[in-house]
């Protein structure tokens, strides 16, 4: 989309709710052709600010640089995964105002029942399995080629001809009425939706479609190091094209859950450790398995205290598309030992009274804030 809408309001693209309807009120009484402003800047200010107001929109919009996503508004069968939602009639204005014919998704004249859609599609890997990667496979619900008419959509698989209302163009012109009064504008063909063709004798099993509904699963190669969120293109699985037009692409968003000893950021693990008092205070070597059963050693410096954090330099996730690793933070939780045998305790008292520490707890009972401001007050 040419043209941008924060400008068009005056405002920055951080703006908020409030914030983007002073302006538009501030400027709708400038523009307004009531009290000489210019109606073609009236209607852009308006266009704008139906987009920016709408959260989905605007997401798309500042991803993406059109409020219908990145596919502008082409999207799989049985529901379009990047679109922005509630456009309405706003969907034709941004299309005549930034570039585009209506209807059309932002992206000028498309077959629209020639070309395959894309589909997005989830699926749920384990932090090993991202670890690793892994080989999926996906449940997906898409328009498939008709093996009766091979796509064609005609029962005796003659081409189409040319449909008499739109003379083959695909659009027809037409008069709506809008929030901005009576617009002249282009529409998508009613009689062959947009194909510029129509069939004469469509087939029975898809209706003149050309494709049928079919489930199928797709295998999946899911790269090591891949995060929570990240989507992979499968060209060409996406649903398929009419008439030997191009197939469109499968995205499958991979979500990565949670897992008991590593917790991942970016391409680190963070892990806590556990340490006895004794081997924390003599240092000691131990070691850690890896999400891939691998066993990393891990020094413990003597004298560790109590959340100190040991970073082994590449043993954390491998990066994405990259031969690399993140690291390993390992964060240590020394452990008092209990029910100390008389032996033990008699050793610790030794080991304390030899570095001058006394374990007396009577000798040492701190005295709280107020009792300090009680003695203050009584002369104590």
């Amino acid at each position: 989309m040419a043209a941008d809408l924060y400008a068009i309001l005056g405002v920055s693209q951080d703006a908020t709710e409030e914030e983007l309807k002073k302006a538009y009120r501030k400027k709708s009484r400038e523009l307004h052709p009531d009290t000489g402003g210019d109606e073609d800047a009236f209607k852009e200010l308006q266009a704008a600010y139906e987009v920016l107001k709408n959260p989905q929109a605007r997401a798309n919009y500042d991803q993406y640089g059109d409020p219908r996503g990145p596919m502008g508004g082409m999207g799989g069968m049985g529901g379009d995964p990047f679109a922005g939602a509630g456009m309405g009639d706003i969907n034709d204005l941004i299309s005549m105002l930034f570039g585009a014919q209506p209807g059309m998704g932002g992206r000028g004249r498309r077959g629209p029942v020639n070309e395959g859609r894309d589909a997005i599609v989830d699926t749920v890997i384990s932090l090993e399995e991202a670890f690793r990667g892994v080989e999926r496979k996906v449940d997906v619900r898409l328009g498939r080629t008709c093996d009766v008419c091979e796509g064609t959509g005609s029962e005796s698989k003659q081409d189409p001809v040319t449909c008499p209302t739109c003379d083959g163009s695909g659009v027809v012109q037409q008069v709506r009425n809008s929030l901005f009064g009576q617009m002249m504008t282009q529409g998508i063909c009613p009689t062959c939706r947009g194909d510029g063709a129509v069939i004469s004798d469509p087939c029975p099993v898809c209706d003149g479609e050309g494709r049928v509904v079919k489930d199928e699963q797709i295998k999946v190669r899911i790269p090591a190091g891949i995060a929570s969120g990240q989507r992979l293109r499968v060209e060409g699985r996406g649903e398929s094209g009419r008439r030997g037009a191009a197939n469109g692409d499968l995205y499958v968003r991979v979500g990565v859950s949670g897992h008991n000893t590593f917790q991942r950021e970016g391409d680190d693990l963070h892990m806590e450790l556990r340490i006895g008092m004794i081997p924390a205070a003599l240092g000691s070597t131990t070691d850690v398995t890896m999400l891939d059963g691998e066993q990393v050693p891990v020094e413990i410096p003597a004298g560790t205290q109590f959340g100190r954090e040991l970073v082994v330099k590449g043993k954390g996730m491998p990066r994405f598309g990259s031969s690399e690793r993140g690291d390993l933070h390992v964060h240590c939780l020394i452990e008092t030992p209990r029910d100390l045998s008389p032996e033990d305790r008699e050793a610790l008292e030794g080991i304390a009274k030899r570095r001058g520490e006394d374990v007396n707890p009577a000798k040492h009972v701190t005295r709280g804030f107020f009792d300090r401001i009680k003695d203050a007050f009584t002369g104590d």
